[in-house]
């Protein structure tokens, strides 16, 4: 999940420039997009309040008599008109939060519950009202737990369409980045780690640029031309066709200067971004605070204390009961296969460092041969893996048959629902270090202490064990610090397709 520039201010709409290969000029695509989400987010709503409707028929054995039937119609139709103008009210349809994912599915999630919130007020306050929406009992059972699921089902699916088409090239964002050659390529890997949000860098002004024609820099992989010095930008959007301005953290731009450029920007109607200098923060943690006409970004402290985290807790204890009540059959048979494989343990238990530091001892099903831990310093060395903070490879020799299948279906790492019921894991979290492990790397242990380990987490759905030592570091501190339960509920969906897709598991 890369974390790209925070806006500061959006111009008018982009003028029509294309996305680089002449097709959809992109404040056309983006009007058509917003347009498709609005009928897309209307479809859902009437289903969902119609079935509730039905619902309500079928078990309350009702048979409206036309006065009676009108009225539901009408608190059908309030109920679903509330419930869209809260969704257009919480900005989940604006260019900055479409197709940002955690961030769109937080709006919906919470437009719709407070949709639903003041339904529920009004059934109380308004006694007509309550009389002809008995049925609002059947809306809180049922057509708030299903807008919940398909809403944000709804965005996906329009926001993979989107991806696909920026996967071909199309619908992208033309930025032409300010800032010298370091912070460009800072923020050219951003874009790199988010290419769902569809950035392309065309051309660069940088600090100290000497007027020197036909020169390029490399920018993850990429030849990009240098179009000019910081104060060449109005001459660099001309020549590139950029429809986006982006500032990259540590340019000698002072406020006023920005603000400047902002006007003279807004005849070519092109955006404006500035990147705060403040990285891998989530944008739920980010506000805009004005004091004395100077913008300043604040960062609210991480939501990991207090009730956020008894939040986790019934999550993660109610979760581990089901899946474990889910899991039994599989989990006999496998014990079953691995006794029988060689007639060692069916477990293997390892000590790992949780909560506070707090030393524990994790289960899993051994897909090793026994006394495997013996060989580990010999097998790295001969992986080539020796001073690697991570060890994993896919040709460790020391699994088993009945373990690279097991490792392949993460079936192996079932047993550690019972760490979960114990409160030394959670469902969600970093994975859980051995100890001394990743002690080399400044604040990297004692920031994942925060929280309890998970069972699974953002590296594993970012690509597992194919991600590099540095992704994998980021990612778990990313987590830590911008911890939430839709995080947590996405990464639990993502992590569902990673095992099925088998991606990066060994």
């Amino acid at each position: 999940m890369g974390i790209g520039p925070e806006l500061v201010r959006r111009g008018a709409p982009a003028r029509d420039s294309n996305d680089g290969r002449g097709s959809v000029p992109r404040r056309q695509w983006q009007r058509t997009y917003r347009r498709s989400l609005a009928a897309t987010d209307t479809a859902i709503v009437v289903a969902v309040v119609a079935l509730a409707q039905s619902a309500r028929e079928v078990f309350d054995g009702l048979a409206y008599e036309p006065a009676s039937l009108v009225r539901a119609v009408a608190s059908a139709i309030a109920v679903a008109g509330l419930w869209l103008a809260m969704l257009a009210l919480n900005g989940t349809r604006k260019e900055p939060v479409v197709g940002s994912g955690e961030e769109e599915y937080r709006l919906v999630t919470r437009a719709t519950l407070q949709a639903f919130g003041l339904l529920a007020i009004a059934s109380f306050l308004v006694e007509s009202f309550a009389t002809d929406l008995d049925a609002v009992r059947v809306y809180l059972l049922l057509a708030l737990p299903t807008g919940l699921i398909a809403l944000p089902l709804g965005r996906r699916w329009r926001r993979r369409a989107i991806e696909q088409r920026r996967a071909r090239g199309e619908f992208r964002t033309a930025v032409l980045v300010v800032g010298s050659e370091r912070a460009v390529d800072a923020m050219a890997g951003s874009f790199a780690r988010d290419t769902s949000a569809g950035y392309r860098i065309v051309g660069v002004c940088t600090t100290g640029h000497t007027g020197e024609s036909g020169r390029t820099i490399t920018v993850a992989g990429q030849e990009i031309p240098v179009l000019g010095a910081e104060t060449d930008v109005l001459n660099a959007v001309k020549l590139s066709g950029a429809d986006t301005v982006a500032i990259a953290a540590g340019t000698h731009w002072g406020n006023g200067d920005i603000g400047e450029l902002a006007w003279e920007l807004e005849p070519y109607r092109v955006d404006l971004v500035v990147a705060p200098g403040v990285t891998d923060i989530a944008l739920p943690r980010l506000s805009m605070h004005p004091v004395g006409g100077l913008p300043f970004v604040h960062v609210e402290e991480p939501q990991y204390r207090g009730s956020h985290r008894l939040a986790k807790t019934v999550f993660d204890v109610v979760c581990a009961l089901v899946a474990l009540s889910i899991a039994a059959p599989v989990m006999l048979v496998v014990a079953a296969l691995v006794k029988l494989q060689d007639g060692g343990p069916v477990f293997y238990r390892q000590e790992r460092v949780g909560l506070n530091g707090a030393v524990f001892r994790m289960w899993k099903f051994r897909s090793m041969i026994v006394d495997a831990d013996r060989l580990v310093d010999e097998v790295r060395a001969g992986a080539g893996q020796a001073e690697t903070i991570f060890y994993k490879s896919a040709r460790d020799p020391r699994i088993t048959p009945v373990g690279r299948f097991i490792r392949r279906t993460s079936i192996d790492e079932l047993p550690q629902l019972f760490n979960v019921l114990a409160r030394d894991m959670s469902l969600v979290g970093p994975r859980p270090l051995a100890a001394g492990e990743g002690e080399m790397i400044p604040g990297f242990v004692a920031r994942r202490m925060l929280v309890r380990p998970g069972m699974t987490g953002l590296w594993q759905v970012s690509g597992r064990s194919d991600l590099s030592e540095a992704d994998r570091i980021r990612l778990d501190l990313f987590y830590v610090a911008n911890w939430s339960m839709v995080q947590d509920l996405l990464i639990m969906a993502k992590t569902v397709r990673a095992v099925l897709a088998s991606d990066g598991a060994y």
